[in-house]
């Protein structure tokens, strides 16, 4: 066997394999010799099958397998004693490919983008500052307000009083398309929050000053992209009855309102609100120091990137902007998607972040444990409701999926480290100047 470097370019590297016949032959026998003990065929007896024989019938096979494992164990020793790691998977094709026969040389052609060496980084030139906000009363009574409004009831209005955006009004309504009622498009005595949009765009404001008594026909087309396609992008009339006109009611902040959050007292729901709200800005302040540190980091090495990591990423990237931009398209059926220099920007950026903290960690031996995983699986399975035991076997079986799911997990715990062997200076501020320093991150 024989390995031949035939490209040595910055990070580009190829290569031909070589695998003689006799090789090939040799590795084909002893597949053979280490079968026959337990193969049986009509006339012969359990391991005393003639190796011709076997070869003529389980030949093909075992060639076939014979020729992976040489070149996969050839690849393998080549990287061992190289040391090269392959940004990607490597290319691999064979020459001669469909006019190959039995009995030639096997000869492989292998080309990959190696990773680049890696600077070391002292992470004790690394200045950050911890922000620290402290839940104010102000902010206490803000969330409390909004509880008392989510918790809210409704009373009828005085007779003949008009509906207004924020009532709840109890409607009879049969909607139909063309003059046809249509499954689904009916109910009685259906309580509605005017202005909640919680139905089709455009029903809402149509019922605002109706009072009890009237029947109002409500015009409304579905959206293009409304769930059942019968009815997307048609024009439809709902027959409405105005049964009953509620004006909403907040309710009293006190110790009621704590009870039905789970709370003792009223004091005790104020200590509760005053935990998630530092829970909440220690997360937002986090993000901030952590791109802090990354912005660092990027400023204190240089190396040659894969070119091949630089293109998926960019083509990633403006991928994922495309379906930002465009919502309403969820399949991939939307042709060619150009990259700019910005996507390209960004994708050397991300790349060079990224193999920098995969060596951090890797040198400093940061592992996602199996505990942790499971916990991100968890999370990730609440978006599924009702179908977490399938999410969980998509997981199990999809590598690409766990991979998903252990990154962020480990580009953290990277962060982890780097920020507890940095300068780091806490400074208090206020939740306002947190909000501004959050939305500068969106700005970069």
């Amino acid at each position: 066997m024989q390995v031949t470097e035939t490209l040595n370019e910055g990070l580009k590297r190829g290569y031909t394999i070589t695998v003689t016949a006799a090789e090939l032959d040799a590795k084909v026998q002893e597949k053979l010799l280490e079968a026959q003990p337990e193969v049986e065929i009509k006339g012969f007896r359990k391991g005393k099958v003639p190796l011709a024989i076997l070869k003529k019938q389980f030949g093909t096979r075992i060639l076939g397998d014979a020729m992976q494992e040489a070149i996969d164990a050839a690849m393998k020793d080549h990287f061992d004693k190289s040391g090269d790691r392959p940004a990607l998977q490597p290319e691999v094709k064979m020459v001669g490919g469909d006019a190959w026969k039995e009995g030639q040389d096997v000869v492989v052609e292998m080309s990959y983008d190696a990773l680049p060496p890696i600077p070391e980084v002292d992470a004790g030139k690394l200045k950050l500052d911890r922000l620290i906000v402290k839940a104010d009363e102000k902010a206490i009574e803000e969330a409390l307000t909004n509880l008392a409004g989510s918790a809210q009831s409704f009373d009828d209005r005085k007779k003949g009083a008009k509906a207004k955006d924020g009532d709840q009004i109890t409607i009879d309504f049969k909607g139909s398309v063309d003059g046809e009622l249509f499954e689904g498009g009916s109910a009685e005595d259906y309580p509605l929050v005017l202005g909640s949009n919680s139905f089709i765009p455009g029903f809402e404001a149509q019922l605002v000053g109706a009072k009890v008594g009237d029947e109002v026909s409500v015009n409304v087309s579905f959206p293009e992209n409304y769930g059942a396609a019968h009815l997307a992008g048609k024009a439809a009339v709902f027959a409405c009855t105005v049964k009953a006109v509620k004006e909403p009611k907040a309710a009293e902040i006190d110790d009621e309102l704590a009870k039905k959050f789970g709370a003792e007292d009223l004091a005790a729901l104020k200590a509760q609100i005053a935990e998630r709200l530092e829970a909440e800005y220690k997360g937002a302040a986090r993000a901030v120091m952590k791109r802090s540190l990354l912005d660092q980091l990027d400023g204190m090495v240089t190396f040659d990137l894969p070119a091949n990591l630089v293109d998926a990423e960019a083509n990633q990237i403006a991928h994922q902007l495309w379906h930002e931009e465009h919502p309403e398209e969820h399949g991939h059926n939307h042709g060619t998607i150009e990259t700019t220099d910005e996507h390209k920007k960004l994708a050397v950026r991300r790349v060079r972040l990224g193999l920098l903290l995969a060596e951090i960690g890797r040198k400093a031996d940061v592992t996602v444990t199996d505990a942790e995983m499971t916990q991100a699986v968890l999370a990730a399975a609440r978006q599924y409701p009702g179908q977490e035991r399938q999410f969980f076997e998509f997981v199990q079986k999809n590598q690409q999926m766990q991979q998903q799911l252990r990154a962020p997990l480990f580009e953290d715990k990277v962060v982890d480290h780097l920020v507890s062997l940095a300068k780091v200076s806490d400074k208090e501020i206020s939740k306002e100047k947190l909000q501004k320093a959050v939305e500068a991150l969106d700005e970069m």
